[in-house]
């Protein structure tokens, strides 16, 4: 095969330039279901709060920066073309998929910058790949599509390079050893059930670790339902995600890549009792999420007399809404009257280790 017709292809979540685009992005993320305009109002603000502005900003939202910057350093590094296609917003994986067509790819390695493989992340970015090469216009090229890569030893590399001085400064600041608090985005319960109890709330969102919370998944974030007018909750959460035919391994892989990150640092003192692990930014539809919740968490950990706590998200590879306004600005206002300090690591963005960690796992296997 040519060199000049193989590509690499990275999947994202994708994130609206301005805020009056949230409603048609809105529509995006939930397949059509329509959103209550306190809802879009109260995302808006949350947007705003991270720099969108009624105005394209010149260097783009984070999420668009720094994933297309993710593609360029990757590019440089693997000599091979690299585009970029976004689920829920430009640029589209179809519009993705038919430059790539008319630039005569005939093959293309295809990764999801989501490490954790789950349904509702790594299954829709398939799916809509999937549609492009059948609906646009030109000669489909196949794929190998990674469907997760938590395991990679460089992934954990990375966000320890990024956790290291974070903790020291606060344990420094504080003269404790301050607890660290590893994050992923929580998913519908029902998306990680197993086939075999589809109506019982599963126990493999919850902490298992010696002493931490053992907290059922809560249902939390922005209401759909606007005041006074109680709605049925869709069985579906916000999106069909398709038939289950087997439990969901999402959960498990966050909290192996939680573990990895941890036994990197254990050489400069953490140990197993100093972290925890929880699920964030439950969404906004009205069934139950996976946890335990960071809030819960940190209600926990303050009432064991915790003064500060180091939140790293290890299911984010750079910033955008869930690290910037949940960790940086409602987390932080959250513990603030439980006499918590948060402290948080850089997201990876540009790291080098990150780079090469994208290198290692597009490399072909023999």
């Amino acid at each position: 095969m040519s060199a000049s017709t193989t590509a690499v292809l990275l999947l994202a979540h994708g994130t609206p330039n301005v805020l009056s685009e949230m409603a048609p992005y809105l529509d995006k993320v939930t397949n059509g279901r329509p959103m209550p305009q306190h809802v879009v109002e109260e995302l808006q603000h949350r947007y705003s709060q991270i720099g969108l502005r009624d105005e394209p900003l010149p260097e783009g939202p984070p999420l668009t920066r720094w994933t297309l910057r993710q593609g360029a350093l990757l590019e440089d590094e693997i000599l091979t073309t690299v585009y970029v296609g976004m689920r829920n917003w430009h640029p589209y994986i179809a519009d993705t998929v038919t430059q790539m067509k008319a630039d005569g790819i005939t093959h293309a390695r295809v990764l999801c910058l989501a490490p954790q493989n789950s349904r509702t992340s790594t299954g829709l970015y398939r799916k809509a790949l999937e549609a492009a090469l059948r609906d646009t216009p030109g000669t489909p090229f196949t794929f190998d599509f990674i469907a997760g890569w938590a395991d990679e030893p460089l992934l954990a590399l990375a966000f320890a390079e990024q956790l290291w001085p974070i903790w020291a400064e606060a344990c420094a600041k504080t003269n404790t050893k301050v607890p660290v608090l590893f994050t992923a985005h929580s998913v519908p319960c029902r998306t990680i059930m197993s086939p075999a109890s589809p109506t019982t709330t599963p126990d493999i969102g919850r902490t298992t670790k010696p002493g931490a919370p053992d907290l059922s998944p809560l249902e939390i974030g922005v209401s759909t339902t606007a005041p006074g007018q109680p709605q049925p909750v869709p069985a579906d959460s916000i999106q069909n995600y398709g038939p289950s035919t087997a439990p969901d391994p999402y959960p498990v892989e966050c909290k192996q890549t939680a573990a990895k990150v941890a036994e990197l640092l254990a050489s400069v003192g953490l140990t197993e009792k100093d972290w925890f692990f929880a699920f964030q930014s439950q969404g906004i539809a009205g069934a139950p999420w996976i946890g335990p919740t960071v809030e819960d968490t940190l209600k926990a950990l303050a009432a064991e007399g915790h003064k500060a706590v180091v939140i790293q998200p290890i299911g984010f590879l750079c910033d955008h809404v869930e690290i910037l306004y949940d960790i940086d600005i409602n987390f932080r206002d959250f513990a603030q009257p439980l006499g918590l300090e948060i402290f948080r690591p850089q997201s990876l963005n540009d790291s080098p280790t990150l780079i090469h960690a994208l290198q290692q796992v597009l490399s072909p296997k023999p």
